[in-house]
């Protein structure tokens, strides 16, 4: 397997896309990852092709110049979150997600050995919305406040960033927390795309102009008959404000 890191290096805009590899397997991955070529130079993989092979996908990917998002979204007790975070280091991984549980959090960053591996925090899933939110028992009150807020606890547990919608990325940036951590944003469509179970869902234009760092896309690039076609139309996207 070659996956090339072409002459024409990455643009600023397309550095910051990353393309999830949501694929039933890791020989459908490779193919997309093949197909994209060196106009993609960010990959998330999730749980779907972690037990079958994810982990050896991620290592090839890393050896091909490219970075590597792990989308585990890790959730248990302190000791077993630094002894996973501790192994994880040692795959040179770019991203990790945890739970955006304070305690986890802690746990992570403190395990982490790789200074590079970043430890990003969910807030709450681009897939729901209030009511979902009351059918876990969690606490009343406007969702976008909700993110903002689990946002700030995972600033100040120790997160180098947080997974969180377009729609509430303008508030996070306004916390003083944030200085200096990264806003990784899911639930990004072209206006004319299917939301599929994305509730909470913006352009790509929005996301970076209210201030994310990264873009998240998987389904509307590899369910799509010319991937590539796709990934072209994230990537240069007009009136894009340059990373701050």
């Amino acid at each position: 397997m070659l996956f090339k890191l072409g002459p024409n290096m990455y643009s600023e805009i397309a550095k910051r896309l990353i393309v999830a590899l949501d694929l039933p397997n890791t020989d459908q991955a490779t193919k997309l990852v093949e197909k994209l070529d060196d106009y993609v130079s960010f990959y998330k993989i999730g749980l779907t092709l972690i037990p079958i092979g994810g982990f050896d996908l991620a290592k090839k990917l890393k050896k091909a110049r490219k970075k590597v998002f792990l989308d585990m979204k890790l959730f248990d007790i302190g000791q077993t979150i630094e002894n996973t975070v501790k192994n994880i280091s040692q795959l040179d991984i770019d991203f990790l997600t945890v739970h955006g549980d304070p305690q986890v959090i802690r746990s992570a960053s403190k395990a982490k050995d790789n200074p590079s591996m970043k430890i990003l925090a969910v807030t709450l899933l681009t897939s729901m919305n209030r009511n979902d939110l009351d059918e876990s028992l969690i606490k009343e009150g406007d969702l976008s406040n909700l993110v903002v807020e689990r946002a700030r606890i995972a600033f100040l547990s120790g997160a180098d960033g947080v997974i969180a919608s377009p729609k509430e990325t303008k508030k996070i940036k306004c916390l003083k927390e944030s200085e200096g951590k990264l806003i990784i944003t899911p639930g990004v469509r072209l206006p004319h795309q299917p939301n599929n179970d994305q509730k909470r869902v913006a352009d790509p234009v929005t996301a970076f102009n209210n201030g994310c760092d990264y873009i998240v896309v998987g389904r509307p690039i590899y369910k799509s008959k010319n991937p590539l076609a796709e990934v072209k139309k994230f990537q240069f996207m007009p009136t894009v404000q340059k990373k701050r």
